[in-house]
């Protein structure tokens, strides 16, 4: 389906990114003026579709020369979320999922509260063991409101990406949060990614809202420690001057 409250920029941006994953780094892509051109939007339009692009570090712009693919960055950032499709396509590997379950449930306790869920809606729910030429990179589960299902239910998840499907359906992911930690893997995690049981694991947990704010996607991905990693980038805080403290008053003698 196409959702026709579908911001233009949005639709630009979303353009954009499928095109980009095709490219190579260093290679160009269009002008402001050639996209107010082809979508037939204001250069206002067409310069805030290409910021969040730049944002992303998925582009680069250069003064007088144009506009970019960046070149591919080791690790994705910390600040932004790239699909994992795109995001080893973007590092020159070829991305495939093994996908071990899909169903329609009814939600557990935190699903139904981290999505806002109505009592007796139930959740879309995967489990994935994501690949990068064949090379196990994490365990994914994702559960997503069940008006996701007609999308998400006869899609290829193996060799396509649920995000390119779900943006394909018309539904808009727009933000995020995320939190990381360090975990242990448990036996279950061992068998699946191949490693050995209390191995290092980064685990992400995070959800995905749409452009009208509501709840989209739980995912919870769990990495072994030395096949990912993720860059950070940052401002250093001044630190805080501690207060001078007031004079010492010499009592009279």
């Amino acid at each position: 389906m196409t959702d026709p409250y579908l911001p233009r920029y949005r639709e630009i941006e979303q353009a954009l990114r499928t095109r980009i994953a095709a490219l190579r780094p260093g290679d160009p892509i269009p002008s402001e003026a050639d996209l107010v051109a082809e979508f037939g939007v204001s250069r206002m339009t067409a310069r805030a579709a290409v910021q969040v692009l730049a944002d992303e570090g998925l582009i680069s712009r250069e003064p007088g020369r144009g506009t970019f693919v960046a070149e591919l960055p080791h690790h994705r950032r910390a600040d932004s979320l790239v699909s994992f499709s795109n995001e080893m396509r973007r590092q020159g590997r070829v991305p495939s999922s093994r996908l071990l379950r899909r169903e329609i449930r009814p939600p557990t306790a935190e699903e139904r509260d981290v999505l806002g869920l109505p009592s007796g809606q139930r959740v879309v729910a995967l489990r994935r063991i994501r690949l990068a030429d064949g090379e196990i990179i994490a365990l994914e589960d994702v559960a997503l409101p069940e008006r996701c299902a007609e999308a998400v239910m006869g899609t290829d998840l193996e060799q396509g990406s649920l995000h390119e499907a779900l943006i394909g359906a018309g539904f808009v992911l727009a933000r995020g949060y995320a939190t990381l930690s360090a975990e242990a893997a448990s036996v279950d995690d061992a068998r699946l990614l191949g490693v050995r049981t209390r191995h290092p694991l980064l685990v992400e947990r995070r959800l995905i809202r749409d452009d009208q704010g509501r709840p989209l996607e739980r995912t919870e991905s769990r990495y072994p420690g030395d096949r990912y990693g993720l860059d950070v980038a940052f401002h250093v805080e001044a630190p805080r001057r501690r207060p001078s403290s007031p004079p010492t008053r010499r009592g009279k003698r």
